[in-house]
């Protein structure tokens, strides 16, 4: 950690805010004088004003302590990079289509590891009318089971939950030139291009 560092960016970050020392400290409970000695990197934030400061500023801790942002490069909205994460606690599913620090159930959460679709996690892709129909011929028990599976297109993704002792099976609306994924919850994320 750097004292200047972290010190320039909270004043950037007050100041983008349009704050002053006094409103910073204020929502934080410690004095102005705190607040001026952190930006003259005279010191650091306390631990157990980190989660406050970083709710006020609008940045996440870490960026904070390391006193830089990190931006990511533009990608132009390419739903076909997309990143799909899975907490292990609970099942919720997130995504990003650049480089991103996600948490659920208060650990961090890596990228899923897409690989190659085969044997039960190979999508059967049908179109019906203007749909398709989707269906893997998975076993769906409670402790194996497809949690969901998703079409991706340069410019927009459709996610399907799916849930143990259902049949792994959904409809989509038809988008040509995707990306499917199939996600595990015992051996990962599989994928297969559709023209």
């Amino acid at each position: 950690m750097n004292n200047e560092k972290t010190g320039i960016l909270i004043r950037r970050l007050r100041r983008e805010r349009n704050m002053t020392q006094k409103q910073v400290a204020d929502a934080l409970h410690v004095s102005d004088r705190a607040v001026s000695k952190w930006e003259r990197g005279c010191g650091l934030p306390d631990v157990s004003l980190l989660r406050g400061l970083s709710a006020v500023l609008g940045a996440d801790m870490q960026s904070i302590l390391s006193g830089d942002l990190n931006q990511n490069d533009t990608d132009g909205g390419n739903m076909k990079r997309i990143k799909l994460y899975r907490c292990a606690s609970c099942g919720n599913i997130l995504t990003s289509t650049s480089d991103a620090e996600l948490s659920c159930c208060g650990r961090l959460l890596e990228p899923l590891e897409v690989q190659s679709a085969a044997g039960e996690h190979v999508l059967s892709v049908e179109e019906i009318e203007d749909e398709y129909y989707v269906q893997l011929d998975h076993p769906m028990e409670k402790g194996h089971h497809i949690a969901f599976v998703a079409c991706a297109t340069d410019e927009r993704i459709v996610l399907v939950r799916m849930y143990p002792e259902q049949g792994a099976q959904a409809r989509f609306p038809r988008m040509p030139r995707s990306t499917w994924y199939a996600c595990c919850t015992e051996h990962g994320l599989f994928s297969f291009q559709h023209i």
